[in-house]
């Protein structure tokens, strides 16, 4: 693997992606230039060192706009854990996709242990409306705090309302991944147009908010959660207006992060030895689907995805080709999966991009 001393202050972006026009293939400031080949590097964001792995695609060429993914680990995870998945690099070479994976910040100093993602609720521990009490103990929090050890980390000491909490506090991650596009957007011939987040786990988790928060929905195409959902009651639509389609990959055994039964609108709760409380599968997608103009009255109606080992539903049956909102679930546990779920990804990404 290639390491390098490569670093970025990102204070000052040389292109913002919010304000380019949505025509196919916009280039990014880094096309015609040099650029950076495949390896890991570190940048500076906010006063933190950061570590990013980068994959580039078997012929690449720097003077055309080439899609790019955005790719978020799982809670104690790092750069590694998609990149070094071999179905993940063959997918991207074969349709030509730049990779960028960034390592997220441990509870201690940065990238040391427990990397994390911070997203609505993981840092207070408190839920989304503070209903749903029916468990003793509850006080509005994202867990049952009486069957639930505390995973506080000591940057959110003055943060954490709850022994819920269970990510760091140390920087903002959504201003982190905007200023992470714009970074490769100025080092490698990006299509501004089409960039895609997709994460695992807590990196699903955090890939809903990079669709929900109006600083970084502008900067996405389509986003891409794998077994990670919102807190209880986090039930935000898209942050911006228009179209950001979503794929939600759950496990229909996941014990950890349950998509919970077909039809439930309200939420799950976690049996793997800690007591979460996650938005059901259902709930989300119906709060997106609607959000596209997507009629959720009736139930979501079977998609037809070319696998015979995914079960995937949609409200938005009057889509042309994929729907634009896509709840599939395997029969897996708390697992990627990724010879299975890493081609889904691509294909809906394939066809949700601007041409």
């Amino acid at each position: 693997m290639k390491h390098s001393a490569l670093r970025a202050v990102l204070l000052t972006p040389l292109l913002s992606l919010a304000s380019l026009p949505a025509t196919a293939m916009t280039p990014s400031a880094g096309c015609g230039a040099e650029g950076l080949s495949s390896g890991t590097f570190t940048l500076d964001h906010d006063g933190l060192t950061r570590t990013i792995r980068i994959h580039v695609p078997v012929g690449y060429d720097a003077n055309q706009p080439t899609k790019l993914i955005t790719i978020f680990h799982g809670w104690g995870g790092n750069e590694n854990e998609f990149l070094g998945n071999a179905n993940v690099i063959s997918e991207a070479d074969s349709r030509g996709y730049i990779l960028v994976a960034p390592r997220g910040i441990g509870s201690g100093e940065p990238d040391r242990s427990l990397n994390s993602w911070s997203f609505p609720g993981s840092t207070t521990g408190l839920d989304g409306d503070g209903r749903n009490r029916d468990v003793p103990g509850d006080n509005a929090a994202i867990c049952n705090p009486l069957a639930t050890p505390d995973y506080n980390y000591p940057s959110c000491s003055d943060t954490a309302m709850t022994t819920c909490a269970w990510t760091h506090c140390q920087s903002d991650d959504i201003a982190f991944a905007v200023a992470l596009v714009a970074h490769i957007g100025e080092q490698l011939c990006i299509d501004v147009d089409n960039v895609f987040a997709a994460g695992g786990s807590n990196g699903g988790m955090f890939t809903w908010s990079l669709g929900q928060d109006p600083a970084s929905a502008l900067t996405f195409r389509a986003i891409a959660p794998i077994i990670g959902l919102p807190h209880r009651a986090y039930l935000d639509g898209p942050g911006k207006p228009g179209d950001l389609p979503v794929l939600l990959i759950t496990g229909r055994a996941d014990t950890t992060v349950p998509p919970g039964r077909w039809r439930n609108p309200y939420y799950t709760i976690t049996s793997d030895g800690d007591v979460f409380y996650y938005a059901s599968a259902t709930a989300i997608t119906r709060v997106w689907a609607q959000a596209h103009g997507c009629s959720v009255t009736a139930d979501a109606m079977p998609f037809d995805d070319g696998r015979p080992q995914t079960d995937c539903r949609t409200y938005c049956t009057e889509d042309a080709a994929w729907p634009r909102v896509l709840d599939c679930r395997l029969g897996m546990g708390h697992t990627y999966r990724l010879n299975q779920t890493w081609p889904l990804v691509m294909d809906f990404f394939d066809q949700q991009s601007i041409e």
